[in-house]
């Protein structure tokens, strides 16, 4: 059994803090459950383009608002208890208005091994 705590997270090595977002990482590729949890908050008034070529992503608001746009396509309104799923590994852009920041559940398939951030294509490596 494994049981972890956001407080023993925060300001660890799986506290992972960029410009545009911070991911509080709580299930990892080392925990052995085939996939990743993340408490990650999205900073107010930024933009993050995404694009997941090698993850799946499930994501779950629960705090803030924002949107995401699926690049070419649709712009969709993300408030507390938005689902997005990218099932199809869809490049996009993630916005948090200026009002405040976002606060996501986001899960990972395959999972994330910890340090992983955005490479110039808005990917995680694949960690085989």
């Amino acid at each position: 059994m494994i049981v972890k705590h956001l407080e023993d997270i925060i300001r660890t090595e799986d506290d992972v803090d960029t410009p545009t977002w911070n991911a509080r990482r709580l299930l990892l590729k080392k925990d052995g459950m085939g996939f990743s949890l993340h408490d990650t908050v999205i900073k107010a008034g930024t933009e993050t383009m995404i694009w997941y070529k090698n993850h799946l992503e499930a994501v779950y608001c629960i705090d803030g608002e924002g949107e995401i746009e699926v690049a070419g396509g649709e712009t969709y309104p993300i408030r507390p208890g938005t689902l997005y799923a990218l099932d199809g590994h869809e490049k996009h852009y993630l916005r948090a208005y200026s009002g405040g920041p976002m606060r996501m559940v986001c899960v990972f398939n395959p999972p994330l091994t910890g340090r992983e951030v955005h490479d110039e294509e808005g990917a995680y490596p694949l960690v085989e």
